[in-house]
């Protein structure tokens, strides 16, 4: 007979409040057509985006991220010191140890939380979502602060025809508490590694550091037509699925937060799903372009700012990206 004493958390786990940074330089489309042979009509057509946030030295992953944690901590309203977790989703962070979630629990003043990061890519909040609503459920938290940040101009090859158009910058925060119901559904994620290769960085850092000066910086790049297949085919079904999981189905959303990948995939993404028209989608690609793990809680914040869509509606969320990598849930707003 096992001598453990059980784990004892909340009931169940919701979000409690969410904020968003976005670096004040706003880049349209004009500037990224000084590198490449294109369009604003052609980017506008293949991915909808018009402006996209560049980050300035100053705005770094951690200090976008810092910024955007005040905002969801106060949304909250609990303060740092409440924190029992940060988890931090990022790409672009360019120090391989320590994880830069310890750097913002200690910037923001929280006191001594668990902290680490997790690289998933553009389904990155998706997980770290999953893994802090299990922190509260199993006890070893009860608030959690989840961020997804990027500096994906970083990574940006701006003579990249098919790729210099679509990144963005910004940090995107949540914290997640106890409940008394539901708020959080099941989640569908998993990855397709044998596709792997359709999003990926350039080459290895150690390929870089032997080349020397010459080399080219690593850079994001990715077969453009595979991933939009893979995202409208099979997305679409993994979205459908997490309706399934938390038993409602898609009369019952009231909004649709995708990844922010591309315009297109959105729009056939409703239509396959078949979302009713009072279904609220998230179309913040547009003014923000992709940026991964940040996308979501962007585009949340976007939307319950603008009143596009308030407390208490219900959501499906689903990122995907480099791995190939998903995850989907369903969740009420905060």
């Amino acid at each position: 007979m096992s001598k453990i004493k059980p784990s004892q958390g909340a009931p169940y786990a919701r979000i409690m409040g969410v904020g968003g940074y976005r670096p004040t330089r706003v880049v349209p489309n004009e500037v990224i057509l000084e590198t490449i042979d294109s369009s604003d009509e052609w980017i506008r057509s293949r991915s909808g985006i018009v402006t996209r946030h560049w980050a300035s030295e100053e705005e770094t992953v951690a200090a976008m991220s810092v910024e955007a944690a005040g905002k969801a901590l106060a949304d909250a309203g609990i303060t740092a010191e409440q924190v029992d977790g940060v988890i931090v989703s990022t790409v672009s962070h360019f120090k391989q140890t320590p994880a830069v979630a310890t750097e913002i629990a200690d910037k923001i003043g929280a006191g001594r939380p668990a902290a680490f990061d997790i690289s998933a890519g553009c389904a990155g909040f998706g997980y770290g979502l999953t893994l802090a609503k299990g922190m509260v459920v199993e006890g070893s938290a009860k608030y959690v602060l989840v961020i997804g940040v990027e500096r994906l101009s970083d990574l940006t090859d701006l003579e990249d025809r098919a790729t210099a158009f679509l990144f963005g910058d910004g940090a995107g925060a949540v914290v997640v508490g106890p409940a008394q119901e539901p708020a959080i559904g099941p989640t569908v994620w998993g990855s397709e590694g044998d596709k792997s290769e359709t999003i990926k960085q350039t080459v290895p850092w150690s390929d870089y550091r032997n080349a020397g000066e010459v080399a080219k910086f690593p850079a994001i790049t990715q077969e453009g037509q595979a991933v939009f297949r893979w995202a409208v085919f099979e997305m679409a079904k993994v979205a459908q699925q997490a309706l399934d999981a938390a038993g409602i189905t898609a009369g019952d959303l009231d909004v649709f937060i995708p990844h922010q990948a591309n315009m297109r995939i959105i729009d056939s993404m409703v239509k396959t799903l078949k979302l009713p028209e009072h279904v609220t989608v998230a179309r913040d690609v547009e003014t923000t372009g992709n940026t991964s793990a940040a996308s979501i809680p962007l585009a949340m914040e976007r939307l319950l700012a603008t009143g596009q869509a308030k407390s208490g509606d219900t959501a499906l969320v689903i990122g995907f990206g480099a791995g190939l990598v998903y995850a989907a849930t369903v969740v009420t707003l905060p």
